[in-house]
């Protein structure tokens, strides 16, 4: 039996949380159509204040209908109901399906009051780099910087889960984060952002628009399916080091800290199928990054398209690490291992581009469509590369 927020009272939150509340006792499903015009408004689509809380053992189907963010709200869309602001501990979750049936919409404010994350300054007249739009900028009792909220959908140490056929549209930071989750399925998932949005006929940078973001110790999860385009990376892996700290600080765009024992920090064992766009905003379509012990490991990246248009070029369609001191610089010799990249066609400025270090990998069948650079380009050098085998490397002149 699923239930229906159109049956429930109150705000457009409070109709789709009561739902959820009242499933817990009827098998965990809620199906959210699309909203009936009731004494409050016409709407058919869904505006929410804040986000949608989802429990373990829940299943969410967004039945052809659209979930929108309001302006006054500077929240997830949808997070994982074991963390939050004040949550000291975010205790495991698991068994938590967020799936899509024909075309499911989740889509950011008109104009919001944070977007960004935790190393961007919130500014309605930017001076000047880094910076991103928010209303919220230089408001008494408000942060001033991008952070945990401003994602679309949060998953902080859930395992058994899967997201499908979800269309997400200008999200006010990375529109997908996962920490600390395990054994998931991520598959048919349209992004639709370009790193900025014209308010009140003015364009203003939203900065920080990853599409899927798999952070610390995210290990077994398949992905597959990957659509659109994006402000920034369409999918990254960013297994970066971190203080210890409690969970859910405003300001920081982790949800969590770092674990003590550094190897649950280690991001493993993804397997990504079927990418098929570009980033819009010029930066990367594949992102994989570590640094400062975190590892990075046996990692698969299978069947990726470059859709840019004609005469736009990203700086890459895979890099593989970076040399930026302010993540920890290149990782040692064995830290990021164990890649295999295969069918890659790629308009970027580089095709492979190894900012870090690589060893025990294989790059085999791309096909490079920029002939100013190699298919791999060592931006670290080739001191940091190694045991990595390379077959059927085109280069289109």
């Amino acid at each position: 039996m699923f239930t229906d927020p159109n049956d429930f009272c109150g705000s457009d939150i409070e109709k789709i949380q009561s739902a959820i509340n009242a499933a817990q006792k009827l098998g965990g499903k809620v199906r959210i159509p699309a909203r009936k015009p009731d004494q409050t408004s016409n709407r058919d689509f869904w505006l929410i204040d804040s986000a949608i809380l989802i429990p373990s053992n829940t299943t969410l189907l967004l039945d052809n209908c659209r979930i929108k963010l309001s302006d006054s709200s500077r929240d997830n869309m949808i997070r994982s109901a074991n963390c939050g602001m004040g949550i000291k501990n975010v205790l495991p979750a698991s068994n938590i399906r967020i799936c899509g049936i024909g075309k499911a919409i989740l889509e950011g404010a008109d104009n919001p009051r944070s977007t960004g994350d935790g190393g961007k300054t919130l500014s309605l007249s930017p001076p000047k780099f880094p910076y991103s739009y928010g209303t919220d900028a230089e408001k008494a009792g408000e942060s001033s910087r991008g952070d945990w909220r401003n994602i679309g959908i949060l998953l902080v140490e859930v395992s058994d889960f899967t997201l499908e056929n979800l269309n997400i549209i200008d999200s006010h930071c990375w529109a997908i984060s996962l920490e600390y989750c395990k054994k998931g399925k991520i598959s048919n998932l349209h992004f639709n952002s370009r790193g900025y949005k014209i308010i009140n006929g003015e364009k203003k940078l939203t900065l920080n628009q990853d599409g899927l973001d798999l952070r610390r110790g995210c290990s077994d999860i398949d992905i597959e399916n990957i659509f659109g385009s994006t402000g920034d990376d369409l999918i990254a892996l960013t297994a970066l080091g971190s203080k210890v700290r409690r969970p859910g600080l405003p300001g920081t765009t982790g949800m969590c800290g770092a674990k003590e024992n550094m190897r649950e920090n280690d991001t493993h064992d993804i397997r990504i199928r079927n990418v098929t766009g570009f980033c819009a905003g010029g930066h990367h379509i594949v992102r994989f990054l570590n640094a400062s012990g975190v590892k990075l490991y046996n990692i698969t990246l299978d069947n990726l398209l470059d859709t840019s248009p004609a005469g736009f070029r990203c700086k890459a369609a895979v890099k593989i690490g970076d040399s930026n001191p302010a993540w920890g610089g290149v990782t040692p010799l064995g830290d990021t291992h164990s890649f295999k990249l295969n069918n890659i066609v790629s308009r970027a400025k580089s095709a492979i581009l190894i900012g870090g270090s690589l060893s025990d990998s294989k790059i085999s069948q791309v096909v490079n469509l920029n002939p100013e650079n190699p298919v791999i380009v060592p931006q670290s050098g080739e001191n940091n590369i190694r045991n990595v085998e390379t077959e059927e490397l085109i280069t289109v002149k």
